[in-house]
This record gives C-alpha cells, sequence and structure tokens, in this order.
C-alpha cells in the first residue's frame, strides 16, 4: 500500500517534473535532451550481457571511475551501461567513458518506465552509487532477478530520519538489496536500522580516485597563468558562499594572492561571474584560456572536470558547501593532491573523512568567513606548515585505499551467484 502510494504521488507531480526539467533546460540544455529515455525508450540495444552503474551526478560518476575501470578490465564479455540523472551527471560520464560504456538516463521511478528499461538492457547485475534507493526501481529488479549492489553507500543522520519517516517504503527496498556496501561502520549502522540486512564496511571508493591523464600538465599550465603569486582555491562552492568569501575579503584582503572560485554547479557560473562584477573586482575565467593580470586577484573556474587540476595548482583549499549548511564536498580529492584543506563547521555528508583529515592534521576546521581568510593568510604565509599539512593529506589518503578491490569482490559473488 505504501508503495501504491508513493506511485500515486509521482503520477500527481508529472507535470511539474516535466515542467522542471524544460526549466533547467535553459542553463543546462542537456535536460532537454534525450527525454525519452527518462521514461524508459532508448535508442541503443546492447549487443552483449550487461553490467549496469547508476551514479547520479557528478560527483558519484566521478567516483564510480575505478569500479567501472576495474569491471571493464574483468569482464571484457560485458557491456557497461552507465545511467545518471542531471544533465552534469551525463557530460561527466561523456568526459570519463565516453567508448568505453553505454551511457543513458535512469528513467524516473515510475513502475512501466523502470519495467522498460530492465527489460530493454537486461543486466546481470545493477550497482547503485552511495544512496540512491528508488522503490519502484528495487521492486522491479527483484521481480526479474537482477541482483543489486548498494554500493559505496553513506547515510548521514539526517537522511536516516527523512527516510525513517517513510519507513516501510525504505525498509522493503533496503531489505531487497542483494548486498549493501557501507563506507564507514556508523554508515551501516543506519542502514541496519532502516532495514538493509546484508550490509557490509567496505570503505570509501573516493579514496581510490586518481587525476585524469593531462591534469598535472593543466596543473602546471594554472601555474603559469597564475604568474607565481600563491593560490587559495575556493572548490565546489555552493549558493551564498562566495558572497560571504567576497565580502570578508573586501574587508581583509589576501596581498598578492589569487583568488579561484569553482562553483559547484556549472549553472552558476553565469550568476557568480555577475557577482563579482557588480562589486567591480577583475577576474579572469578559465574558458578565457588567457593569464591573470598583476593587478587582477580573482579567478572563476567555470569548467567542468578539472578539479584535480585545480587542487594541484593550489596552494590552499576550501572545501565548498561547509561554510553554510550544505553538508560539504569531497575534501578527499584535495588531500591526495597533497593540497593543504580548510574546511567549515557543516560537514555531514564526509563526516568521518573529514574528522579523521582534521585529526591527522590534512585538514583545519573553520568557523565561519572570518576565520576562512585568517586561516588561509597563516597558512599562505608559513611555507613548513603547508608542506605538514600536504605530506599528511597524502598519507592520510594513501591509508584508506582499497575500496574498489573489495567492491569488485562482492560484485564477482553477486555475479556467480
Amino acid at each position: 500500500m505504501w508503495r501504491i502510494g508513493y506511485t500515486l504521488v509521482l503520477w500527481l507531480i508529472l507535470p511539474y517534473v516535466l515542467a522542471r526539467l524544460w526549466w533547467r533546460g535553459r542553463k543546462e540544455p542537456g535536460y532537454r535532451r534525450d527525454i525519452a529515455e527518462r521514461f524508459g525508450r532508448y535508442p541503443v540495444m546492447a549487443s552483449k550481457p550487461v553490467i549496469w552503474l547508476h551514479a547520479v551526478s557528478m560527483g558519484e560518476t566521478r567516483a564510480a571511475e575505478p569500479l567501472v575501470t576495474a569491471l571493464a578490465e574483468r569482464h571484457p564479455e560485458c557491456e557497461l551501461v552507465i545511467t545518471q540523472m542531471t544533465a552534469t551527471g551525463r557530460q561527466t560520464a561523456e568526459q570519463l567513458f565516453g567508448g568505453r560504456a553505454t551511457l543513458a538516463y535512469l528513467p524516473y521511478d515510475y513502475p512501466f518506465a523502470v519495467r522498460r528499461f530492465i527489460e530493454h538492457f537486461r543486466p546481470r547485475l545493477g550497482v547503485l552509487m552511495e544512496t540512491e534507493i528508488w522503490f519502484n526501481l528495487v521492486r522491479q529488479c527483484e521481480l526479474r532477478g537482477v541482483p543489486l549492489l548498494l554500493a559505496n553507500a553513506r547515510l548521514s543522520e539526517n537522511s536516516a530520519r527523512g527516510y525513517a519517516r517513510i519507513a516501510p517504503l525504505t525498509h522493503s527496498a533496503l531489505a531487497r538489496m542483494s548486498a549493501v556496501a557501507a563506507q564507514t561502520e556508523s554508515d551501516a549502522a543506519r542502514l541496519r536500522c532502516l532495514g538493509a540486512s546484508a550490509v557490509e564496511v567496505t570503505g570509501n571508493i573516493k579514496f581510490d580516485m586518481a587525476p585524469r591523464p593531462g591534469m598535472q600538465e593543466l596543473a602546471a599550465e594554472f601555474r603559469r597563468r597564475f604568474g607565481g603569486r600563491r593560490v587559495l582555491l575556493a572548490a565546489s562552492t555552493r549558493e551564498g558562499e562566495e558572497a560571504l568569501l567576497l565580502d570578508e575579503l573586501a574587508a581583509n584582503a589576501l596581498s598578492a594572492t589569487i583568488v579561484a572560485i569553482v562553483p559547484r554547479h556549472p549553472q552558476r557560473f553565469e550568476e557568480v561571474a555577475g557577482m563579482l562584477s557588480r562589486r567591480g573586482l577583475a577576474f579572469v575565467c578559465r574558458s578565457e584560456d588567457r593569464p591573470v593580470p598583476s593587478g587582477c586577484s580573482f579567478f572563476l573556474g567555470d569548467s567542468l572536470g578539472e578539479m584535480s587540476a585545480y587542487y594541484a595548482a593550489s596552494d590552499v583549499a576550501f572545501i565548498g558547501g561547509s561554510l553554510l549548511a550544505f553538508g560539504a564536498q569531497n575534501l578527499i580529492e584535495a588531500c591526495a593532491a597533497g593540497t593543504p584543506v580548510l574546511i567549515g563547521p557543516s560537514t555531514y555528508n564526509f563526516a568521518q573523512a573529514a574528522e579523521e583529515a582534521i585529526r591527522n592534521g590534512a585538514a583545519m576546521r573553520v568557523r565561519d568567513a572570518a576565520d576562512l581568510v585568517d586561516s588561509a593568510r597563516r597558512l599562505l604565509s608559513d611555507d613548513s606548515a603547508r608542506r605538514r599539512m600536504s605530506a599528511a593529506g597524502i598519507a592520510f589518503c594513501a591509508a584508506h585505499r582499497g575500496a574498489t578491490g573489495r567492491l569488485v569482490a562482492i560484485c564477482e559473488r553477486l555475479l556467480r551467484a
């Protein structure tokens, strides 16, 4: 009955879903393409047995790369089908896996649409990255004998409380998972409380991510364009955070320093550019492909898929989504690059990784924008402190690698079964 009610709600909001899809397509044209796929109709057929992996957006798609590579090497007899829900996720998948896998949108969670998807591709195994729990999808996979692995699963306390409000649906879906691979013991405990049974802790696959080819060369090019000045990177910033940082810098400027701002979502590139312009701040965009002049102190990273190069070209990195209550973006990539990390008070999306990075000396917690700028100033003027944090970050990441191998072992077990 709960699932019937859930499906009824989906039908009632269908006009809103379509309107929102079209509205988002104003700034991200990808949302207006391949709309039929969102309802289970696909122009391509699989020519070989299928292993299917779903990564909802850009972050999950990038994190899936080590697993995709390992599965492709182990199973050349299979075709990899990789699905997303967002346009940025699809664009990232094209950059990472174009030519190596079949790319498609996962359909919305209407029973007819997910049934079409499963019948069209007939996957031998489904891998859902992080916490993608679609109730009708899970049910249709069970009916058609498709084993499901919830991989790299994380569940914050806030998310757990939300899922608990629809406990019958959540319990039913998690109990039908063939396996659940949690990032941490805390994630595993929360997933078990919500109904998951076959849970094991495999660690965070993001520790296994490697920079894409050419990123070190691009980082060196960024350094040349920055003209040898110190660089504070504001990475993956979210709504409201840029304004807080710019307000503080207006009162407490960093001398001889370039502040590079890379918004988390590409649809906000123009918004942040307008913010800089209205404040009368000179800036250079990544898309302009030119050096930052000596009288200019700001750089706008309006590109996708180059974050590892930004980290490698920076002296200190602030991790966005943590200054305001967004739960933080991924700090692991910055630590792996050996870049000293500053992170704000909101880190519930990466709680354990953030605490361990701070405890190991790879990251520092800041309270607010003023503390962020003051901490950045101290680090930028202290070469030895930055070297210590850099070494700590690299060691921290090295100690936590290995999740990919554990996930591959689970996939092998499910494929054999």
